[in-house]
C-alpha cells in the first residue's frame, strides 16, 4: 500500500498542469495516474491526419508555461503534444507519473479519511483525490445493427488507424462535426469515392491562419511582456462571442451571416449548399473553423448524405433516409461519452454511494469542482467547466488555483475532511439552470453534446463569460463546507458572489 497526499487521475492538460503547480510549490507527495504510456490526454490520443486546434495557440496553452515557440496561430495536434511531454519532462514529474496504470476503483475511506485506489500496479491511498480525466476519452460509436458484419478497416477518429490503406478505397465519413471537419480534406485527397454522413450540418467559419517566422518568435523569446499582452488580446477579443451563444440579437445576426456567406462564397452548387445550410440557431453545437472543409465538399469523388447512419450490410451503408453506400472503409467521427463520464462508475463516495448515481440527471458539482458527498474529491474540466467561445486552458488553471487554496487548508489540518454541502451545490445547479435558459445551447433548436440527452440540462458548459467563471469560483473558501471530520456537510446558505454578464 503507497500513500500519498494528492492522487491525480489523468495526464493531460489538467493533470500535468496540477503536477507542475504543485512541483513549483515544493510538494513532493503527489502521483499522476495514467492509463495511457505517454502523456497528452486528448493531443497523444487524437493522430488522425489534419488534427490541429481551434483556439489560438498562445491562448491554448499554459500562462504559467508560455511557449514563444509555437509556429503557427493554431497549433497542430502533434505540437501540442510535444508542448506537453516537454513540460511533464522539464519540470521534473518523471518520479510523480505512474503511466500505463489503469485506476479500477477510487473509494472514499471513511475511517480513515482518505480515498483508497484500486489500480493495475497496486492499491494506493490519498487524502486527496482530483479527477483530471478529461471529457474526450471515451469514442461514442454508433449502436447501430450488423457493426460486426463489415468487412474492412472500421475505426474511430480518435483511435485512428494508422495501418489502413484508405488511398483508392471507397470510404465513409460517419459525422461532420470539429474531427470530421479536418480529417474529410485529407482522406477526400486520397481515396477513390467518399462519403460522409451527416445528420446535421455545422456552421463553418472561415480559419484565419498565420504561419509565426523565425523573426516573431525570437521577440516572444526577448520580451516575455509583449507575449502575455498578446495572450492577453486573444483571451478578450474570445470574450466577446459569447455575447452571441447568451442570444444577443445583433451578435446572432454577424455570428450567423459571416457563417452562411462563408457557405455561399465555398459552395457555389445550390443542391450541395442547401445540403450543407443548417437548420437551428448559430453558436447551439460548436462552430466550426475551416477554410478546406467545404471545398473538399466539392470534388466529384465526394457524397454529402444528410442523414444518420441506420444499419450496416456487410459493406453496404444504410442510412435513415434508406440511401445505401457501398464502402471499403468507415471512419466514425462522432465524438465521445461526454455528458456520462465512464470514470463516475468506479467512484465511490460517502456510504459507497456512485458517482454515476449522484449524477444521475446530470453532471453537477458546486463550483464546477467540488461534488457533495465525495470529500476531497476534486473534479477537473468537468461539470460546467467548459466553455463554446475561448479557450479551455483557462478554465482548467482557474479550477486549479481552487483546487491549491483547498489543498493549502487540508495541508494546515490534519483532521480536516472538505465535504460540500448538497445544499450549496443545488443551489450553483440551480443557478447553472438559470443562466443557461436563455443561451442559445437551450434555446437554438440543436441536440448537442454539450447537453444531458437524458434530461436536457446544460451540463457541460459554463454558461456566462470566462472571466466570470474565474470571478465566482477561481477562490477557495471554506463557507459552504463541513469542518468536522466524518459529519455531514452542512445546509447552510452560502455567499455567492454576483455573476457579472459584461466585459465591462
Amino acid at each position: 500500500m503507497t500513500e500519498v497526499d494528492v492522487a491525480i487521475v489523468g495526464a493531460g492538460f489538467a493533470g500535468l498542469g496540477l503536477g507542475i503547480r504543485l512541483k513549483r510549490l515544493g510538494v513532493s507527495s503527489f502521483l499522476i495516474f495514467e492509463r495511457a504510456n505517454a502523456v497528452g490526454g486528448t493531443w497523444r490520443d487524437n493522430t488522425y491526419p489534419g488534427v490541429a486546434c481551434d483556439v489560438p495557440s498562445h491562448l491554448y496553452s499554459w500562462s504559467f508555461r508560455p511557449n514563444p515557440r509555437w509556429s503557427s496561430f493554431f497549433s497542430e495536434g502533434a505540437e501540442i503534444r510535444d508542448y506537453l511531454v516537454a513540460g511533464a519532462d522539464e519540470e521534473g514529474l518523471g518520479a510523480h507519473l505512474r503511466l500505463g496504470t489503469d485506476v479500477d476503483a477510487m473509494t472514499w475511506d471513511a475511517s480513515r479519511s482518505r480515498w483508497a485506489l484500486h489500480t493495475s500496479r497496486g492499491e494506493f491511498t490519498a487524502r486527496a483525490l482530483v479527477l483530471a480525466c478529461g471529457r474526450l476519452t471515451e469514442p461514442r460509436i454508433p449502436d447501430v445493427p450488423g457493426l460486426d458484419t463489415f468487412r474492412g478497416p472500421m475505426f474511430h477518429s480518435a483511435r485512428w488507424d494508422h495501418d489502413a490503406e484508405l488511398r483508392g478505397k471507397r470510404v465513409a465519413v460517419i459525422g461532420s462535426g470539429a474531427s470530421a471537419i479536418q480529417l474529410v480534406p485529407r482522406v477526400a485527397e486520397i481515396a477513390s469515392e467518399l462519403v460522409v454522413l451527416q445528420r446535421s450540418a455545422p456552421y463553418v467559419i472561415p480559419r484565419e491562419e498565420h504561419h509565426y517566422s523565425e523573426a516573431e518568435q525570437a521577440q516572444f523569446e526577448r520580451d516575455p511582456e509583449e507575449l502575455e499582452r498578446l495572450r492577453s488580446t486573444l483571451f478578450w477579443t474570445a470574450e466577446e462571442a459569447y455575447a452571441q451563444r447568451a442570444g444577443v440579437p445583433d451578435a446572432v445576426e454577424s455570428a450567423r451571416r459571416r457563417a452562411l456567406g462563408n457557405l455561399a462564397a465555398q459552395v457555389p452548387d445550390p443542391g450541395l449548399r442547401a445540403k450543407l445550410t443548417p437548420h437551428y440557431e448559430i453558436g447551439c453545437k460548436r462552430v466550426l473553423i475551416s477554410n478546406e472543409y467545404y471545398p473538399a465538399l466539392t470534388r466529384p469523388t465526394v457524397t454529402v448524405e444528410s442523414s444518420a447512419l441506420e444499419a450496416i450490410d456487410g459493406n453496404t451503408l444504410i442510412t435513415a433516409n434508406g440511401a445505401r453506400h457501398d464502402v471499403d472503409a468507415v471512419i466514425f467521427a462522432t465524438g465521445f461519452h461526454a455528458a456520462q463520464q465512464p470514470y463516475a462508475r468506479i467512484v465511490r463516495g460517502v456510504d459507497s454511494e456512485l458517482l454515476a448515481r449522484h449524477w444521475g440527471g446530470g453532471m453537477t458539482a458546486y463550483a464546477s469542482t467540488v461534488v457533495s458527498g465525495f470529500p476531497n474529491l476534486f473534479v477537473v474540466n468537468g461539470p460546467n467547466a467548459g466553455l463554446g467561445h475561448n479557450s479551455a486552458i483557462y478554465m482548467i488553471e482557474t479550477q486549479l488555483d481552487y483546487v491549491l487554496g483547498a489543498l493549502d487548508h487540508l495541508e494546515a489540518d490534519a483532521d480536516l475532511v472538505l465535504d460540500v454541502s448538497r445544499q450549496a451545490e443545488d443551489e450553483y445547479t440551480a443557478l447553472i439552470d438559470e443562466l443557461a435558459s436563455s443561451t442559445v445551447w437551450m434555446t437554438g433548436g440543436c441536440e448537442s453534446w454539450y447537453r444531458d440527452g437524458r434530461t436536457g440540462r446544460l451540463t457541460l458548459l459554463w454558461p456566462g463569460y470566462a472571466h466570470t467563471f474565474r470571478e465566482r469560483n477561481g477562490t477557495f473558501s471554506l463557507n459552504p463546507f463541513s469542518l468536522a471530520p466524518y459529519a455531514p456537510a452542512p445546509s447552510s446558505p452560502i455567499p455567492a458572489p454576483p455573476i457579472r454578464m459584461t466585459t465591462n
